[in-house]
């Protein structure tokens, strides 16, 4: 597949998980995270204290990972294909990410951490469908 398009669907994806990941952790489920905080102090950065830049190139290089994969190696090209794709992406990353955090940091409750692995799966499967559907655009 195209280079370009696959760089344009990673900054696309990155976009999508963006602006979901401010929804779900920043509106719908932020007093939620709050509440199941672990017994770590001072983690947590306030709005006023966010530094944009890290924050965004994380986001990119979230998109650009299911860009690569579905456009070089998996040939995905579906919104649903991507989804199913980036849940199972998505849960697994989080989970493993989640489990050796919980294991081994005072950052979160075992409630908190199967929460945000739910919430990481539904986000990752609406930046990987998204990203499928981008790259399936003109075939």
């Amino acid at each position: 597949m195209n280079t370009n398009k696959i760089l344009l669907a990673g900054l696309i994806g990155g976009v999508v998980a963006f602006f979901l990941g401010f929804l779900f952790y920043g509106v719908i489920c932020s007093e939620f995270f709050a509440s199941n905080m672990g017994s770590a102090t001072g983690v947590m950065r306030g709005d006023d204290e966010m530094q944009w830049i890290p924050m965004i190139v994380g986001h990119i290089a979230y998109g650009l990972l299911f860009a690569i994969i579905y456009g070089r190696w998996a040939s995905i090209s579906t919104f649903a294909t991507g989804a199913k794709a980036g849940a199972v992406i998505g849960l697994l990353v989080a989970l493993a990410h989640g489990m050796i955090q919980l294991g081994s940091t005072h950052l979160s409750t075992m409630m908190g951490t199967l929460a945000d692995v739910g919430v990481a799966t539904l986000l990752s499967a609406g930046t990987g469908g998204v990203v499928g559907w981008f790259l399936g655009r003109g075939q």
